[in-house]
């Protein structure tokens, strides 16, 4: 979890005169130096530079704070359980918890990116403009980044005051949203296709060039192997299951065996609370037997939260 401090930027407000002067170039010399860093996140992961420059000014203190000097994090990121780096102690929320300690900025930078990216409770603001940093700075607060009721205004603030939306224009490149993982797909079937009969009454779908359907009331993985003409253990092998379980309408289930790995565009995933690794399998495409291997993680092991889950070999 990333916490905010806003007393940092709120300090900034009560300087004036000379030394309003003097604090208003060290931030401009904060912005300038990182937002070529910010502008090539935008282009790798979709992420206004705007936003990313936004919320570094606002943690840091324009680049002053402790963290930022001796640790080079820039966005207040703990350790939590999977961070095998170097840490720094500092009271934050609790005395002296741990926060990641980086090699550079561009390290911090990254590890902030990967952060939103491939976490589920951020995916929905991939699908908003990459130049709506408004919508940006709200959806944060809306999805929990920080528990300041006034954030979204603030990196609003810090957007305009500094006209950081000039830096999202030199984006030319802004990947697919995490969010899209799923699209239907017209299947063009012959006689002779093991999906004939099903595509009749049922929309199959691809994820990672994998074909499945959504279960609906009755199913079962005994009626589902009938009707797609598999055995009741090949359903149950492309699904990762050793034996039938009662299943949710709704439920991901798929009609032919899972890659070996994810697509380019979705190389890890960020566990949120409770999720386990094959619920993390269905959702890419992936099969489990690979996931466990690419992330050294026998059976079952608890995910803790914000563990990196890499879904291509290493």
């Amino acid at each position: 979890m990333i916490f905010i401090r806003t007393f940092f930027f709120s300090a900034f407000l009560v300087v004036s005169g000379t030394g309003y002067a003097q604090v208003s170039a060290a931030r401009q010399a904060y912005i300038m130096q990182y937002k070529n860093i910010a502008i090539n996140q935008m282009q790798e992961y979709g992420i206004p530079a705007s936003i990313t420059l936004a919320q570094a000014c606002l943690e840091t203190g324009f680049g002053t704070s402790r963290l930022a000097k001796e640790a080079h994090n820039h966005f207040g990121i703990k350790c939590h359980s999977d961070w095998k780096g170097a840490t720094i102690r500092q009271t934050d929320d609790a005395k002296d918890e741990c926060f990641r300690k980086y090699k550079n900025a561009e390290e911090s930078f990254k590890d902030y990116a990967v952060f939103l990216r491939y976490r589920d409770r951020y995916a929905f603001l991939f699908d908003l403009s990459p130049y709506d940093y408004e919508g940006w700075a709200n959806g944060l607060k809306k999805a929990g980044y920080a528990t300041d009721p006034l954030y979204a205004g603030l990196l609003i603030k810090i957007i305009q005051d500094y006209s950081l939306y000039q830096y999202d224009k030199n984006s030319a490149f802004i990947p697919v949203s995490p969010a899209v993982l799923a699209q239907p797909v017209i299947v063009h079937l012959n006689t002779k296709s093991p999906f004939y009969m099903a595509s009749l009454h049922r929309t199959i779908y691809q994820r990672n060039r994998v074909s499945f359907i959504l279960s609906q009331p009755g199913d079962t993985y005994s009626s589902l192997a009938k009707e797609f003409r598999l055995f009741k253990c090949e359903i149950l092998r492309f699904n990762d299951l050793k034996k039938s379980e009662s299943i949710t309408p709704g439920t991901i289930i798929y009609v032919e065996k899972k890659k070996k790995q994810s697509t380019k565009e979705f190389p890890l995933h960020i566990a949120d609370q409770g999720e386990s690794l094959r619920d993390i399998a269905q959702r890419y495409g992936v099969q489990l037997s690979y996931v466990r291997r690419y992330n050294s993680i026998g059976k079952n092991v608890v995910l803790p939260e914000g563990r990196k889950i890499l879904l291509r070999k290493p």
